[in-house]
């Protein structure tokens, strides 16, 4: 009976001494309780003398409270002896009692400390952005968003990711030293988990950005995390969901897991278009990252009251600053470069490229208009393109599918890889011809074999088989191969390559400004635009569309007689009366020179302007 009495009463310890360091604090404080109790309840029984001279029962147990947490105190004591031994024996049993009392603390303040350094405590903000996932976007996104907040008093975005949190905020502060006035806070967790999507505090969040993982099931892990936020029940309102797949085969899967009020957009698809418009016009990418991105000119949706009843045609001079590309209807229908007598109806907004669309303001008086400098717009015959398509991956087939759509009848591509492609790459084709021709892209003597000066656009396409960065190296060398052949040719052709890391695409640019396709850069300004305002997207759509109207750098000398001085207000007119919207231009001479490679988006309307042959007009048009 006492054998089981007592393994009941360890049992019941035991389960006390599994609560923490609470429990260990309380125990030791009932150990001090008892020693003192014991120790002035001897004292008064024994030592009646000196329990009078101390003060009675009450200064008995204050001396002894004292003396079991400051062993110094007893040096002064005076009495019998066996009151000295009953406060030495207080005093040493408070050393211990002490000493294990502050290596306890000790210990809970470590664990509690690392706990926090873990990032599994909760957070408790409103109106942040959560980012979830861990990629090489990221810091893109960080950098981002940091530059769109610039102008608010406080930020904060939050990244919940499957890392170490102390990790994160390293490799963060290293790749991104100064945030400005945005906060950045790291979270450790599974996005897959509900329980963990509940450290940051999604019901208050402002806007939540899915990022497709590392590895070869991303599209799996983003789709999961889209049904977990729509099954969720909101108390109040949902905040904006963004997210991309990498396969168009999952857009449909992703879109029904997000349900109707999360945007799902399709990297594969964007990052193909980009390729296919870039590859006939040098500095189209220049373009569209600036427009992606929150440094220099984006798309603000304006409201114009003072123009409604105008027409679209009449406002694009109608602005000192900021240039109009489309009207938003306001049942959110976006008309990216309608038809010059489309009415501005009350209610709608226009769509502007400016700097800030605090910047944006209406001119007092519209900019002159030099006619005299006006160019006659000649008919340019249709020509068929020669376009060659240097390596093979999972986007070859659209791309060549999506060519056959822009390119004039006659037109023939050339895929030029180790291995000929599957017999589908030349199926339902219109205008295009599709040809093979065996190359080993990195050796230079198969690369002048293939006849480069036959072709007027060269695409190369990063290898999806192999490790990204290895794949990035060997891209660069085979650049570095056409580049050179190229300047013994007399650059007859124009070069756009495709790449994964943003880093090389910088080291490419150290010797001449191609055009250079970093998709997950890309698909990253995309989605953080749209965590901004997810209401842009139907104007990206349509920009990225081969269908609608498009972004095209178009030869100056259609719009302005070369050597004449204009301005840009004439360059706007000019296209205005070609159905076109004109938004900037490109000068040639600086065609090499970072950051902006000679692309001027929103230029000022009034300063002189002179376009020589070589430059060219940067348009929104339909062809």
């Amino acid at each position: 009976m006492r054998k089981r009495l007592r393994e009941r009463l360890r049992y019941w310890f035991d389960g006390t001494m599994d609560r923490g360091t609470p429990a260990l604090i309380g125990w030791l404080g009932l150990a001090s309780l008892a020693l003192i109790t014991l120790v002035s309840a001897v004292v008064v029984a024994f030592a009646h003398k000196d329990t009078k001279d101390n003060g009675g029962w009450l200064g008995v147990v204050w001396m002894s409270l004292l003396r079991t947490l400051d062993p110094g105190t007893m040096g002064g004591d005076t009495g019998r002896p066996l009151f000295l031994v009953l406060m030495l024996t207080v005093t040493i049993g408070g050393i211990f009692i002490v000493s294990a009392l502050i290596g306890v603390m000790t210990t809970g303040l470590e664990a509690r400390i690392q706990q926090l350094r873990k990032g599994t405590s909760r957070l408790i903000e409103h109106g942040h952005t959560i980012v979830l996932g861990w990629s090489e976007q990221v810091f893109t996104v960080i950098a981002e968003l940091a530059e769109a907040n610039q102008s608010e008093r406080r930020s904060c975005v939050v990244i919940l990711a499957d890392r170490d949190k102390v990790d994160m905020e390293d490799e963060i502060r290293r790749r991104i030293p100064d945030t400005g006035k945005t906060r950045v806070i790291c979270r450790s967790g599974n996005p897959l988990q509900r329980g963990d999507l509940e450290l940051v505090s999604p019901d208050s969040a402002k806007a939540i950005m899915v990022l497709s993982p590392i590895g070869d099931d991303s599209d799996i892990d983003v789709i999961k995390t889209l049904l977990l936020l729509n099954g969720r029940t909101w108390p109040g309102t949902r905040p904006n969901v963004v997210a991309a797949v990498q396969s168009s085969e999952n857009l449909a899967a992703a879109r029904l897991a997000a349900g109707d009020t999360a945007l799902v957009i399709d990297a594969d698809d964007i990052a193909v278009g980009l390729i296919v418009q870039s590859h006939r016009q040098s500095g189209l990418s220049t373009v569209f990252n600036e427009l992606l991105s929150f440094i220099g000119n984006e798309i603000y949706p304006w409201h114009a009251p003072a123009l409604a009843g105008a027409t679209y045609g009449e406002s694009l001079n109608a602005f000192e600053l900021g240039v109009p590309i489309g009207v938003q209807r306001a049942d959110g229908e976006a008309l990216v470069n309608p038809a010059m007598d489309t009415v501005i109806e009350r209610g709608d907004r226009l769509l502007m490229v400016a700097e800030d669309d605090l910047l944006i303001t209406m001119a007092a008086t519209r900019a002159p208009i030099v006619r005299s400098a006006m160019a006659t717009a000649a008919f340019r015959p249709p020509v068929p393109d020669r376009t060659l398509l240097i390596g093979w991956n999972s986007r070859a087939e659209k791309i060549i599918a999506q060519l056959d759509l822009l390119v004039k009848p006659g037109s023939v591509v050339d895929i030029a890889a180790p291995r000929p492609p599957r017999e589908e790459a030349n199926r339902e084709l219109k205008n295009l011809t599709v040809g093979f021709k065996h190359c080993e892209p990195t050796r230079r003597p198969s690369l002048e074999a293939l006849g480069l000066d036959d072709y007027r656009h060269i695409v190369v396409l990063t290898d999806d088989g192999i490790d990204p960065g290895r794949s990035d190296d060997r891209t660069l060398v085979t650049l570095l191969h056409l580049r050179d052949i190229e300047i013994q040719l007399g650059d007859p052709y124009s070069i756009v390559t495709e790449m994964h890391d943003d880093a090389n695409r910088e080291v490419a640019q150290v010797t001449k400004a191609d055009d250079f396709i970093v998709s997950t850069k890309v698909i990253s300004l995309l989605l953080t635009q749209l965590t901004e305002n997810r209401h842009l997207y139907a104007v990206f759509a349509d920009l990225f569309d081969p269908q609608g109207s498009e972004i095209y750098l178009k030869p100056a000398p259609s719009y302005l007689i070369p050597g004449a001085e204009a301005n840009f207000a004439t360059v706007i007119e000019a296209a205005r009366q070609r159905g076109e919207t004109a938004i900037g231009y490109r000068l040639a001479r600086q065609s090499d020179e970072p950051p902006l490679y000679g692309v001027h988006l929103n230029p000022s309307k009034t300063a002189p302007l002179t376009l020589e042959e070589g430059d060219t007009v940067v348009v929104l048009a339909e062809d």
